[in-house]
């Protein structure tokens, strides 16, 4: 027998000889009672054991069915949810210019801003053009 079982048999049993110690000796009779009773218990804590291991063993299969059944909801959710992104994708127009074209028409914008603010700039005071002579 495992430790934890015969352990649980000498704590019931326990009782039953604290109160033979302080009794009288005993008749046989009562000893034989005694030993069926021992008997009785044993048979209890396998009947215990059973039952605890058939316990054990339908609660695993119960979680391992949980499991399951929820890792089936997540694969069907995640296929869904890929169909939607496909479908988003899809529908979403194609932009009318890349990045790269707009970064270039950022750049062409700043230097066309540029010349203009300097051409403003330039016309409150007339400066002779003396290297053009």
């Amino acid at each position: 027998m495992r430790p934890a079982p015969m352990f649980l048999l000498v704590t019931l049993c326990l009782p039953a000889f604290a109160q033979a110690e302080e009794s009288p000796p005993q008749p046989l009779a009562e000893a034989t009672s005694a030993q069926a009773q021992i008997d009785e218990l044993e048979q209890r804590l396998a009947l215990s054991e059973e039952q605890r291991t058939a316990l054990i063993a339908e609660l695993q299969s119960a979680s391992n069915e949980h499991e399951t059944v929820q890792l089936q909801r997540l694969r069907q959710e995640n296929q869904r949810l890929k169909l939607q992104l496909k479908k988003v994708q899809a529908s979403t127009p194609e932009p009318l210019i890349s990045e790269q074209q707009m970064w270039f028409a950022t750049g062409a914008g700043a230097g066309l801003l540029g010349v203009i603010i300097g051409a403003v700039l330039r016309n409150g005071r007339r400066a002779r053009r003396e290297w053009l002579n």
